[in-house]
């Protein structure tokens, strides 16, 4: 199902952020209690004790709702100050796979992305709410890496995106696997294991063909 078009919001009452809230929240209750397929925006109204329409002009659907609020999930995602680049990065990723473990975010993370095969504005809904803004835990942990001593000083900008994007698809990418995919727990040995091959790599020389 392809995302309606998204409103022009018109002039009247500013949004409340109060309300935003509720509704986010509600949302991710009827994800625990009914699961993507069975919410309903009329359901999530009902329990934010908003009008539907009050939904309708904030989202422009059921996905774009959900997104938001999975996406409001991992802006709780904070980067520990645990001495090391090591320790911070499983800090991180141990806090990433309990946010997944969570039956909200596993059902409402896995039904936009199945979605998203399909709906361009969708996908790039996700990129912008989730993944871009998670990015941010990167960069804050390649600073504060460098600023230890751990990590060498980059100067090509083009080039610290680039590798801000691959650390970000590799962390993400096994987390998400390991939880939602494979089923299995990313419990402390399994983070461990993750991150020392993540900073020490497979121990074998690149070679260029």
């Amino acid at each position: 199902m392809q995302s309606r078009t998204p409103a022009t919001r018109t002039s009247g009452r500013p949004r409340s952020a109060e309300a935003d809230a509720a509704i986010l929240a509600a949302t991710r209750e009827a994800l625990v209690e009914l699961g993507w397929s069975k919410l309903t925006l009329g359901d999530v109204a009902m329990r934010a004790g908003v009008a539907k329409t009050t939904l309708y002009r904030r989202w422009s659907g059921k996905n774009e709702l959900v997104v938001d609020a999975v996406a409001e999930l991992f802006d709780e995602l904070v980067l520990p100050d645990r001495g090391s680049l090591a320790a911070d990065i499983e800090g991180v990723v141990l806090q990433f796979a309990a946010i997944l473990a969570r039956p909200e975010a596993a059902s409402g993370l896995m039904a936009v992305v199945a979605e998203s095969t399909r709906d361009d504005a969708l996908r790039e809904r996700i990129r912008s709410s989730i993944v871009e803004r998670q990015k941010r835990l990167v960069l804050e942990g390649r600073a504060r890496a460098q600023t230890r001593g751990e990590l060498p000083p980059e100067t090509d900008p083009e080039e610290t995106v680039r590798t801000v994007d691959l650390i970000f698809d590799v962390v993400a990418g096994a987390v998400v696997h390991r939880t939602l995919v494979s089923g299995r727990a990313a419990d402390e040995e399994w983070v461990r294991d993750f991150t020392a091959l993540l900073l020490g790599g497979l121990g074998a020389e690149a070679r260029q063909p």
